[in-house]
């Protein structure tokens, strides 16, 4: 079990640092797609216990939309970008206006394309930290579903296996035509891999 105690401040200011580093990132990345300015922060980095994702999103029922993909290589994890429907809504609205319609149901394009919105922020996310720790971290196909938080978790344990105890959340914020969009990105590492992550980060987690 993690002791989240242990974490020192500086050490989620480093954890900060590789998410405003991939924010950018992603920023350039959302910009091309829109094709408009993006402006892209992270407002906070925490670490906390795998069970209360569902609960930090909305609670269990509440639908959300979520990208979730297996992370191979030095540090096996799971990592899952989750976005509520309203945010969700407003990106189809400014992607795909004249074919959006805003009933609460996706069309498969629209899910494709929220998939390639998660998973440029998750590729942006999980490159600056392979380079920060010069560990490899090799993303596998994502997968877009659009449902409740909790049912989006128990598939994700059910796809890839057991999760991990804990999770790193980064917040996510970007303003795209005055309009703020909220998400959250949660790094989900198996058992072990959080050590090897600060180990290689040169900041100790003992």
């Amino acid at each position: 079990m993690t002791n989240f105690n242990r974490f020192e401040a500086f050490e989620l200011d480093v954890l900060k640092e590789v998410g405003n580093i991939g924010a950018g990132n992603a920023a350039t990345a959302l910009s091309t797609l829109l094709n408009k300015p993006v402006d892209m922060s992270v407002p906070s980095v925490r670490l906390m216990p795998f069970e209360e994702i569902a609960e930090r999103v909305g609670g269990s029922e509440q639908v959300v939309v979520a990208v979730f993909l297996r992370v191979e290589g030095d540090v096996p994890s799971n990592m899952f970008f989750i976005i509520q429907e309203e945010y969700a809504q407003h990106l189809m609205e400014q992607l795909i206006p004249l074919q959006h319609v805003n009933d609460g149901v996706y069309s498969e394009m629209e899910l494709s394309v929220l998939c390639e919105i998660g998973n440029i922020l998750a590729g942006s996310y999980l490159s600056s930290l392979a380079d920060f720790t010069k560990l490899q971290m090799m993303p596998s196909v994502p997968i877009v579903a659009h449902d409740m938080a909790g049912a989006i978790l128990s598939y994700g344990i059910m796809h890839y296996g057991q999760m991990g105890d804990s999770a790193l959340l980064i917040e996510t914020k970007f303003i795209e035509d005055c309009k703020t969009i909220e998400g959250q990105f949660f790094l989900i590492p198996d058992p072990d891999s959080f050590q090897k992550i600060f180990q290689s980060l040169g900041v100790g987690s003992s």
